[in-house]
């Protein structure tokens, strides 16, 4: 093989490298776009780079990979869900303590899905991983509560912090399946032979 031919073929191979890494790297954008959606826009935007908001988004699924989410039993479905009706119910006396009480309802929320409490940017980051779609309602919900410490939120304000807080809620509000009934049948049984 002549020195020509080694060097078009050395060039063939690294245009065929460069095109497989470029479309390699499209197909982790795309899937990042997918996952986060808005999300990865705004980080996209917070970085004015795509290569690290990519970068953090990645990160962030690490992250929340080693955490423990688990979905709700039933029961304490059930007592948030009735948690959140009386807090409802409380807005048209209280609409500023019912704000204070749907972020705390939330936090609690979070917590028993396990989720950290770290700061707000951080559990907002944790949540958009598997709920890129409410992110943005924990955002403006957070966003209504701090004008509202500053006196600038008036009661319309308020109303829309509960219903951006309850789009949250409902979304985190996810319950386990219940064990089926063979399931159910091999636990008791170990617990007879224990």
């Amino acid at each position: 093989m002549d020195n020509s031919m080694l060097i078009a073929a050395v060039v063939l191979l690294a245009l065929v490298a460069a095109g497989a890494w470029l479309w390699t790297r499209r197909q982790q954008s795309k899937r990042l776009e997918q996952r986060f959606g808005p999300e990865y826009e705004r980080a996209v935007h917070r970085h004015g780079d795509v290569a690290k908001a990519e970068a953090e988004l990645r990160s962030r699924e690490k992250r929340v990979e080693k955490l423990h989410i688990v979905p709700l039993a039933a029961a304490d479905a059930a007592h948030f869900s009735e948690a959140w009706r009386a807090l409802q119910a409380r807005f048209i006396d209280n609409p500023k303590g019912t704000l204070a009480d749907a972020d705390q309802l939330v936090r609690e929320l979070m917590l028993r899905r396990g989720y950290p409490m770290g700061d707000f940017e951080h559990r907002a980051a944790d949540i958009s991983v598997h709920h890129p779609a409410v992110v943005e309602h924990y955002r403006a919900a957070q966003a209504i509560a701090l004008r509202d410490r500053r006196g600038e939120a008036d009661t319309e304000d308020l109303r829309r912090a509960i219903v951006h807080y309850r789009a949250l809620f409902d979304e985190l509000l996810e319950v386990g399946e219940p064990p089926r009934r063979d399931d159910q049948r091999a636990a008791q049984t170990m617990e007879v032979h224990h």
